[in-house]
């Protein structure tokens, strides 16, 4: 197994517990094993690896940084995040499903769900035995979430809802969505909406260029019946899903690390293997030394930051705002950096006998999902300025 030790360039291993250096390592062995052999062609062909579910299930990588049941891990926040980095150096379809199954899936039932919601759906959630998606944007509404038009209305034992979720990982194949709806009273709500419910359609997104490897699906809800005791009882308005979505954009921010990691450390082998002018490898040259310094510059800086704000999180102290700096920062550098390891390898670089391009690809998705580079930068200037400037 590769160990990477030339991507660790501050020693930040020892900052780490043996524990947590134990559950980044069988995450890299799984990666390692099971998804780089297969994922190229599941990426060629437009297909999730559906069939990986149940063994990151056995291996404790689905809502492994949740507590209060027995079946649930509850690792340390920077244990959590170097999964989400691991699954991601493999792509970022795999690190996306972990994400969602756990953060935008797991976490509200956990939080915000009743007893019984609990029992039905934590267990073999976290198993892998079902699949969870999470409706929040829209067709017309993504960074302003709160301008939702999916509605629900109370109709006896039922709520009736009306509308459409777009952009869903796992959209498709998901046995039950976490939506968001406005309801009569114009506040939002939260419900389980489980396939097969009446008036409940779920449709995959085709014709991808990025997360070719990952389910996309519209949802759609057309006087779709959802019981009553499928309502989340302690969602009491946006702020519940914007609690969602900074869990979730903690593990984006720890798991862009990966493909980062990934590029440089095959952009590196290349340089000093690849011969050109005067019978030298070009990593004699200074302007490839310049990109890999970068490189590995960018990605320490950014591995100090993943790992203060996991124990910023393990400590109940990381704000949002912290939050949004790390996704902003390391999505920021990870895509840069797959840009510049597709320089090195020049022609190479674009075809997928190396991991390069997919990666490059998937981060362009990255970049944009679970809150714009702006909207993170503006997260970022409301706190610091104490002045909201997003209208």
């Amino acid at each position: 197994m590769k160990t990477f030790e030339g991507v660790d360039f501050l020693k930040i291993d020892s900052l780490l517990t043996e524990e947590e250096i134990l559950i980044r390592d069988t995450a890299r062995k799984f990666v390692e094993d099971r998804v780089k052999p297969i994922i190229e062609e599941y990426h060629r062909e437009h297909k999730f690896p559906i069939h990986l579910v149940k063994e990151m299930g056995e291996l404790g990588f689905l809502g492994s940084n949740l507590k209060g049941y027995d079946f649930l891990p509850g690792i340390t926040n920077v244990g959590y995040g170097l999964i989400m980095q691991e699954l991601e150096r493999g792509d970022s379809s795999l690190r996306s499903f972990a994400s969602v199954q756990g953060a935008l899936v797991m976490y509200p039932i956990l939080s915000f769900g009743s007893e019984k919601q609990k029992e039905k759906w934590l267990p073999a959630l976290a198993r892998g035995d079902k699949i969870g998606c999470f409706g929040l944007t829209e067709p017309d509404f993504g960074s302003n979430p709160g301008g939702m038009k999916t509605i629900a209305r109370k109709k006896g034992n039922y709520y009736i809802l009306n509308g459409s979720k777009m952009w869903i990982t796992n959209g498709s194949i998901a046995d039950v969505a976490v939506v968001f709806a406005k309801l009569e009273d114009g506040t939002i709500g939260g419900f389980l909406v489980e396939r097969g419910f009446e008036g409940f359609k779920q449709v995959e997104i085709k014709n991808k260029f990025s997360l070719r490897a990952s389910d996309t699906g519209i949802l759609y809800f057309d006087d779709c019946k959802v019981p009553a005791e499928n309502k989340l009882p302690g969602v009491k308005g946006l702020k519940h899903a914007l609690m969602c979505l900074t869990q979730a954009r903690y593990g984006i921010g720890c798991g862009v690390l990966g493909p980062a990691m990934e590029c440089y450390h095959i952009a590196l082998e290349y340089s000093k293997e690849r011969i050109q002018f005067s019978n030298k490898p070009i990593a004699h040259h200074q302007l490839i030394q310049e990109k890999l310094v970068y490189m590995i510059s960018e990605i320490t800086k950014a591995q100090l930051l993943s790992i203060q704000v996991g124990m910023l999180k393990d400590k109940n102290k990381a704000h949002y705002s912290h939050i949004s700096l790390l996704k902003k920062n390391n999505v920021k550098i990870s895509r840069e950096i797959a840009k510049l390891s597709r320089e090195i390898l020049g022609a190479a670089g674009i075809v997928d006998d190396y991991p390069i391009i997919r990666h490059m690809m998937n981060l362009e998705s990255v970049f944009t999902y679970e809150g714009t580079d702006e909207i993170h930068t503006l997260i970022i200037g409301h706190h610091i300025t104490g002045i909201p400037a997003y209208y």
